[in-house]
């Protein structure tokens, strides 16, 4: 598999590297990744007013792919303010609260309800849908915000994405690249699920706590726990608690409609966004008579505030990393190799290229390829590679196929679809609330000790 690194991919990796850095010593990586797009831009055109350009458009793509989960969550936000204001939200979730008493209890409790959705409708969705009710009872009974998003996090994009039993988008995209059936894949992907997501979950948890009991996590506020009541509403107790009920009967309905038409990822945020929007005004026409208009807008402003706050720091970093895949193309132009496919995929390929082959160093390459191919934030940009490595290494080593490709497939989704990328994470950082950059840090450290402990396993079940 010949590979032509170029300069641009090597600017590429130092910046990534430089990145990195930066965000474990907790310092802004804004600049580095302008200054990374520029450098890249400069090198592949030799134009200055190209490069210069090149910053402005890069900006433009990240936040013209980063668009639907913006307004998902604005809008989520804005119906969450809405309820709040009328005092629906106390009532829809009083009869959570009876049952999730502890943090620990709304740790399990969210991650589970969390992977199961995930499961069917993606995490995306699924994000939005137990956010409005389940983030205010775990507040309240004293998990963390960040406690929150890791669980919501690394069962929704963790395990149940990395393993996609039902869906079968990732498995189907890997097994066609390595030429074997999906069942296969499948079929060696659950212990390693199993062992990735029990780890992780598990390491995460006992880290979490600890905080809490040393009092570095305290329970902060968050934007679906806006306690305000605006006295001006006009809901009666009654009415308050028949829109309590018809709300989840709402959103019921949407995961019945995503079932029965097959609606998945976009699609089914797009059909939640929409039943939000509704929501918020048929509440605002409901409760504030004669001024439902003016308030209806107003709780839009505050969500759409909201969402750009949150998401205006990603959106240079997720700039810089799309370079990484399609949107090299679309932002400078077609300036690398004809056999090029993607700076991050190249990488990944040419590390295959370079190592001995054994079962524990297909075991470990496979890992490091799939993490690598997953730093664009997308996790499912390069697992066909993934699946071509395997098949590569499975050959040379006589068996394996199907574990080395489901490894790669994890490694690429946990770390891409995902745990660690900051912007792959946004939905679950946005409703609880929290610095997407600081859950990518409290989740590095289990991540990669269930990436090392199913990289580990991997060995023993080739």
């Amino acid at each position: 598999m010949g590979i032509d690194l170029t300069s641009l991919h090597w600017i590429y990796l130092s910046f990534i590297g430089l990145i990195i850095a930066f965000m474990v010593f907790r310092k802004d990586t804004t600049i580095i990744c302008i200054l990374g797009i520029f450098t890249i831009a400069a090198v592949a055109t030799g134009s200055l007013t190209g490069s210069i350009s090149s910053i402005f458009s890069s900006f433009i793509y990240a936040i013209t792919e980063l668009l639907p989960t913006i307004l998902v969550i604005s809008i989520i936000v804005a119906m969450s303010r809405s309820l709040t204001s009328t005092g629906i939200n106390d009532v829809m979730i009083k009869p959570f609260a009876s049952f999730i008493r502890t943090p620990t209890l709304a740790y399990w409790t969210i991650g589970l309800v969390m992977m199961f959705i995930s499961w069917f409708f993606w995490p995306s969705p699924a994000v939005a849908l137990l956010g409005a009710v389940l983030v205010p009872v775990a507040l309240r009974v004293g998990l963390p915000a960040l406690g929150i998003a890791m669980a919501m996090n690394l069962f929704g994009h963790g395990i149940a994405l990395s393993g996609d039993f039902v869906i079968q988008a990732a498995p189907k995209l890997t097994s066609d690249a390595a030429g074997i059936p999906i069942g296969d894949v499948i079929s060696a992907s659950i212990p390693l699920v199993i062992i990735m997501g029990g780890v992780t979950t598990v390491t995460a948890f006992i880290f979490l706590k600890r905080d809490m009991k040393q009092g570095k996590l305290k329970v902060e506020t968050s934007p679906l726990l806006f306690t305000e009541t605006d006295t001006s509403s006009s809901l009666s107790p009654v009415w308050r608690r028949i829109i309590a009920i018809l709300i989840p009967a709402a959103f019921i309905l949407n995961v019945v409609a995503m079932s029965v038409f097959s609606l998945q990822g976009g699609d089914a945020t797009a059909l939640i966004g929409g039943t939000a929007m509704f929501i918020v005004l048929i509440i605002s026409l409901a409760a504030f008579k004669g001024d439902g208009l003016s308030k209806t807008t107003g709780f839009l402003i505050d969500g759409f505030q909201f969402g750009f706050k949150v998401f205006g720091p990603v959106i240079p970093i997720a700039a810089f990393f799309y370079l990484g895949d399609s949107g090299f193309n679309a932002i400078i132009g077609d300036h690398l190799p004809q056999t090029s496919h993607g700076i991050v995929n190249d990488l990944g390929a040419a590390l295959s290229t370079v190592v001995p082959i054994s079962q524990a160093v297909g075991a470990v390459t496979l890992t490091a390829v799939g993490a690598i191919t997953g730093l664009d934030g997308s996790g499912f940009s390069g697992i066909s590679l993934v699946g071509s490595i395997a098949s590569l290494f499975a050959d040379s080593i006589g068996s394996g196929v199907a574990t080395l490709t489901a490894l790669g497939q994890i490694a690429a989704i946990w770390v891409g679809g995902g745990t660690l990328v900051p912007w792959a994470l946004i939905p679950a950082a946005a409703i609880c609330g929290v610095d997407p950059f600081e859950l990518a840090r409290r989740n590095l450290l289990p991540v990669t000790i269930g990436l090392v402990v199913t990289t580990i396993a991997a060995m023993f079940l080739m």
